[in-house]
């Protein structure tokens, strides 16, 4: 029988989740520099047993439930920001970021990313737990982005020009310099004090992060309704996504099923919300107000299940054709 979380233990994983992303940015700022194939490796490693043994954790005092929520939840988001990684890729190139610092760029990126984040969980949350027919709405939402994620209309290199207006904001409300002074924010530039561009990516990645959150959030609300799962969830998948931006690296061209694979789990979450809406329907024009009782339920299991599979198929099935497109000779 499933067990209630523990105020304590959300509570004590908070705390030691806080301190250990601020020792991961205290070493980055003593020691900025790009992080070997290895490295990068170890700290992915880390980060995913880091997240089974708080899957492990969970399972021990709340029960199986919550910590299969949590592992279908953290594999969600960590998919779908695999996704935020080519944008990554276009913002460091756009501002010319020196790779030596591209660490430290993506952890306050991604800090603020979070800070960004626990407000969206926390008003969608409470939106839930007022309104239950906005699973309807989420359902809809997410089935319309799987199939603009499946068909998309432009290019990740043209959602990155949209922040063209924020960059021009910026530069209007305050003085940046042309260059990098190193990683800081503030520089001397002919005696006068003027912001680095570093001070633009840290922005654009934050919102466009938030942007990709938009997406996701509403995602990990289908498989749990815990607000402390959906952001836990979230965490380790960020922390993790640094460390993947480095040792993926050239291989993210690779991916070009990636996208079908990341639309086929929105669009199954998509429709499980819908379910789950109609199993708990309050809407007086649809069947009287009343449940609809023949609507089943989609377990945990069976959306974990998905969730593998699907990334699984989209993974091999991309390294496959890359490596025949390498043997085939160029005519």
């Amino acid at each position: 029988m499933d067990l209630s979380l523990p105020l304590w233990f959300e509570i004590g994983s908070l705390v030691v989740l806080t301190l250990i992303l601020a020792a991961d940015l205290l070493l980055i700022l003593k020691r900025p520099h790009i992080p070997s194939t290895r490295e990068s490796t170890l700290w992915v490693v880390f980060y995913v047993v880091l997240a089974l043994i708080f899957a492990g954790l969970m399972w021990v005092f709340a029960g199986g439930e919550y910590a299969g929520q949590f592992i279908a939840g953290w594999l969600t988001e960590y998919s779908l920001s695999i996704d935020n990684l080519f944008v990554f890729v276009l913002i460091m190139s756009q501002f010319a970021v020196p790779r030596r610092y591209q660490q430290e760029v993506l952890m306050v990126g991604i800090i603020i990313a979070l800070v960004l984040r626990l407000i969206f969980i926390l008003l969608g949350a409470t939106v839930i737990e007022h309104f239950s027919w906005v699973f309807y709405i989420f359902g809809a939402f997410l089935v319309w982005t799987a199939y603009r994620q499946a068909f998309p209309g432009g290019d990740h290199e043209s959602e990155v020009k949209k922040e063209n207006f924020l960059v021009r904001l910026l530069r209007r409300g305050i003085d940046i310099a042309d260059h990098y002074d190193g990683a800081k924010l503030r520089t001397m530039v002919d005696g006068k004090k003027m912001f680095t561009p570093m001070v633009i990516v840290f922005v654009t990645i934050g919102v466009t992060d938030l942007v990709f959150a938009i997406d996701s959030i509403p995602a990990i609300f289908g498989i749990t309704q815990s607000a402390f799962i959906v952001f836990t969830a979230n965490i380790f998948a960020l922390m993790g996504l640094r460390q993947l931006y480095f040792l993926l690296g050239d291989l993210l061209d690779r991916l070009r099923y990636l996208h079908y694979g990341i639309a086929f789990i929105l669009a199954f979450i998509g429709v499980k919300l819908v379910l789950h809406a109609m199993h708990v329907n309050e809407l007086p024009f649809i069947n009287g107000g009343e449940p609809i009782e023949w609507a089943p339920e989609i377990s945990t299991l069976m959306s974990l299940a998905v969730i593998v599979v699907s990334m699984t198929v989209a993974t091999v099935a991309s390294l496959i054709a890359s490596a025949r497109e390498r043997r085939t000779p160029v005519e």
